[in-house]
């Protein structure tokens, strides 16, 4: 009978830790997040991180459920968080880009599953990505989970890892947000953003490089690098607060296409969207992008958010009350915009 194992003394035993992947590192990532996870959860998470998948039950509260989901990454701010060794903010960044697009139909986000690949794993590296990631679900109020952690030798820069995240929410089916009541007359408000959130990180990475930007330079009494990397604002809580008081219309999370592409989405095609220039304040930090690139005005509108994250289209009668209770949540809230009947061939969207 022929031995299963290697009779000869001189062979070389490898292991996958010789591949380059070590599980040990991952259990240890397993274990550090674990409490941060626990702070995330909900009562009707059933099983979460550690099984082969998580289960949730759909709360009686709601009568007829429509799940509604969402996924996306955090973009090239990757590469500034390497270079920089900012890795907390980019947790919160993921989380706020899959929860505030299902915000828009009306959604509660009710739990966020991730995704971490990298080369090799620094377990000290991945933790703090994922206590930033716990941190944006208690933000949001939905649970952390699980997810997975990719180690794949060869596939990643050494530093280097690739996020990606996916939220799941639920809407009554006769609550879902739609734009379908949306009518002239009706108004645009515009949620403050905390900065550029996680857009148009490529422009800003080449307006750096082609200046040589001093990161740690004070700016506006924070360092520049603070401002850059200033996590994305999770609107959630304050938003689904203020659907329990007045119906709103309309919602547009200001992601990549800025303000213009964006608030067309939820616009139907009888109407649009004239935004008033000057009507919020704009923070230094994109008037100071604009100066540094030579950035049009039309360029700016398409690629940054310009200090709107997030814009609600209400009636009229709802709007002194809406934004009462927006500021009451600790929301920074301006009246941008109106909406009138479209012209032939018009854009949806102007900003004049």
């Amino acid at each position: 009978m022929t031995s299963s194992k290697s009779e000869n003394p001189d062979a070389v035993h490898l292991s996958y830790r010789d591949a380059g992947v070590d599980i040990d590192a991952g259990d240890r990532l397993i274990e550090n997040i674990k409490p941060y996870a626990k702070c995330t959860m909900r009562p009707e998470v059933l099983a979460g991180i550690g099984g082969f998948g998580a289960l949730f039950e759909i709360s009686k509260k709601y009568r007829n459920p429509v799940l509604v989901s969402g996924t996306d990454g955090v973009g090239t701010k990757l590469k500034l968080a390497f270079q920089l060794n900012q890795h907390n903010g980019v947790g919160i960044d993921l989380v706020a880009m899959s929860v505030n697009d299902i915000l828009v139909q009306g959604a509660e986000p009710l739990f966020f599953l991730d995704y971490f690949a990298c080369g090799k794993l620094d377990v000290d590296t991945a933790t703090r990505v994922i206590k930033g990631i716990a941190a944006g679900c208690e933000q949001a109020g939905c649970a952390l989970i699980g997810g997975e952690t990719a180690e794949m030798p060869g596939m990643y820069p050494e530093g280097e890892y690739d996020l990606a995240g996916f939220a799941v929410g639920v809407v009554e089916k006769d609550h879902i947000v739609t734009g379908l009541t949306i009518q002239e007359s009706d108004v645009v408000l515009g949620l403050a953003s905390s900065g550029a959130h996680s857009n148009g990180y490529s422009l800003i990475r080449k307006i750096i490089e082609k200046n040589n930007t001093d990161l740690s330079a004070n700016f506006d009494g924070k360092t520049l690098m603070e401002v850059i990397m200033a996590p994305t604002r999770i609107y959630v809580k304050p938003v689904l607060e203020l659907m329990k008081h007045l119906p709103v219309k309309g919602m547009a999370h200001i992601t990549g296409g800025g303000l213009v592409e964006n608030i067309p989405r939820v616009l139907h095609e009888g109407v649009v969207a004239v935004l008033k220039k000057g009507s919020w304040e704009m923070p230094p930090f994109f008037s100071w992008l604009q100066q540094q690139g030579s950035v049009l005005d039309s360029e700016m509108h398409r690629v940054f958010n310009c200090g709107i994250g997030m814009a609600l289209i209400v009636a009229p009668e709802f709007v002194d009350t809406a934004m009462k209770l927006l500021k009451s949540s600790g929301e920074t809230v301006w009246r941008i915009g109106i909406i009138r009947e479209r012209y032939a061939n018009e854009a949806q969207t102007i900003i004049e």
